[in-house]
This record gives C-alpha cells, sequence and structure tokens, in this order.
C-alpha cells in the first residue's frame, strides 16, 4: 500500500460500500533518524572490537618490517650539483659522500670574509696599543671590539655555508630513491635522495589492547616473513601511547634481533607470542 492512500474499503453487512479511516503513515523525524543512526555505529563498534580483534586464534598477528631510520636528504643550499656517485638500491657507508655541490662562489665569498676578520682583528689589536699609549679612546677600542666581532661572524656564517656544500650519510645504508641528476641546478629545500638504514629492521604490529595485561617491553616474539618463508627472532622495544577506541587496539614497535642482508623494509608476515593467543 502506498503511503499516501488515506482510506481504503471493505464490504459490509448493511451492503454498500464503508469508508475506513486509515492512519497515515509519516517519516520519522530528523533528531530520530540521528538518534538511531549513532546507537547503531555505537553497537557495532562494541561488537567489532569485542569479536575482530586483529589476532587469530593462536595469537598470530599480522606485521611488517620498517627501517629504523627513512630519510629524505634535500638541498640547504642554491647550487649546482657536481657528484651525485649513488643511484637506487646502491650501499653506502657512514660518513660516506652522497651529494657534492659545486661551491665555487660560497668559498670566494668564505676566502673575503676571513681576510676581513684577520684585518679586524689587527685593527682591534692596534687600537688597543695605542689605547695603552693614550693615543686612542675608549670609544675607539669599542668600535674596534665590535667591528672584529661583525668579521668574525661574517666568515663563521660563510664557513657553515661551504660546509653544507656537500653531504656525508649520517648512518650506513641504502638509497631507495633518487630525485635528482648530476649537473642539476636546485635550490634550498629541493629533494636529493631518500635513505633507507641497513641495521636492524624494526616490527610494526597492532595488538588487542587487551594484551597489555602482559605484553611489556623485552618480550621476545617470533616473525615469520612472508617473503622468504623464513621465522626470525625478534623483541618488544615500545608499545603504543594510546588504545583505538573503536577497534580496541594499541600499536607495538619491536626490532629483529641482529642484523640480516636478505631482510629489507616492506617485507611482511606474521607475529607469534609464544604461550599467547587471543
Amino acid at each position: 500500500m502506498n503511503a499516501s492512500v488515506a482510506t481504503r474499503t471493505r464490504p459490509t453487512l448493511h451492503g454498500g460500500p464503508r469508508k475506513i479511516s486509515v492512519a497515515r503513515k509519516r517519516a520519522p523525524s530528523a533528531a530520530a533518524v540521528v538518534w538511531l543512526a549513532l546507537c547503531g555505529l555505537g553497537l557495532s563498534g562494541a561488537v567489532d572490537a569485542q569479536d575482530a580483534g586483529p589476532a587469530d586464534a593462536a595469537g598470530h598477528i599480522r606485521t611488517q618490517l620498517a627501517a629504523q631510520h627513512d630519510v629524505e636528504i634535500s638541498s640547504e643550499v642554491a647550487a649546482k650539483i657536481a657528484r651525485l656517485p649513488l643511484k637506487e638500491g646502491d650501499a653506502f657507508a657512514k660518513g660516506g659522500l652522497l651529494v657534492a655541490f659545486d661551491c665555487g662562489l660560497y668559498q670566494a665569498q668564505l676566502a673575503k670574509a676571513e681576510a676581513t676578520a684577520e684585518a679586524a682583528r689587527r685593527e682591534q689589536d692596534v687600537t688597543a696599543k695605542l689605547a695603552a699609549l693614550h693615543s686612542a679612546g675608549a670609544m675607539d677600542v669599542v668600535q674596534a671590539k665590535a667591528r672584529a666581532k661583525e668579521a668574525a661572524a661574517d666568515a663563521a656564517y660563510m664557513r657553515t655555508t661551504v660546509d653544507k656544500c656537500t653531504i656525508r650519510a649520517p648512518f650506513a645504508g641504502r638509497v631507495a630513491k633518487r630525485e635528482a641528476a648530476p649537473f642539476e641546478y636546485v635550490t634550498p629545500g629541493k629533494p636529493l635522495l631518500e635513505i633507507l638504514a641497513t641495521g636492524a629492521l624494526e616490527v610494526k604490529l597492532i595488538v588487542p589492547s587487551k594484551w597489555l595485561a602482559w605484553l611489556r617491553p623485552g618480550a621476545k616474539f617470533t616473525v615469520h616473513v612472508d617473503e622468504l618463508g623464513t621465522d626470525y627472532p625478534a623483541q618488544v622495544a615500545r608499545l603504543g601511547a594510546n588504545i583505538d577506541p573503536v577497534s580496541q587496539t594499541v600499536g607495538v614497535s619491536g626490532r629483529i634481533l641482529d642484523a640480516h642482508a636478505e631482510l629489507l623494509p616492506g617485507m611482511s608476515g606474521w607475529a607469534s607470542f609464544a604461550g599467547h593467543a587471543q
């Protein structure tokens, strides 16, 4: 029956049709719809949190490997790239050269600033000697000292700028992405390389919040890496700072014990805690 129909007929004992009033159907108010929706979401979230945890019955948790350091190297100077020796996938040692810029202009400015600073220092010394002989006033001494400090600061600024003309690796790792090329002119902030540390990898996983009753930093577990079909020993390093109120889960960070050259960031698998199930 259409909701807009207000009357219907049926036969009666007296003969002839008789009109029977039927209450018109009304759509629920907007407030009622919103209230029902919120109640439904709350019930659904509670059911999901209780029945659909991140671990299976055996306590296995999906996990992913991540590098301890994942860094994007950017330029700090405006200059042309003179050397960019590494390509994607290449390995490097800590302190190895990543990028070198053509900084002839900055080096010339540094030489000028250092010469100016040296002259200012000598002027300060001479003024101090003249003041001792009463041939220079106190103001002359103060001004000479200020000029020497200013020149020294200019030289330090240029020295720092020239130091930024080479970028060296802050840790041992590999190049994940190269975003520039040799002889390219770049400006400050231009991304050049993305590099990853190749040391012990971190293990990222999400566990039921009720595991916090027994899970502690230092707890041992095993990671089965899908790509290699191999198990590796691991250890909990840190527990998350907050619990997701909807899923009732918490993030956990662990680390693979020792270094394994075959493991790469982004590999995934299963983590299992002996003696603990969901």
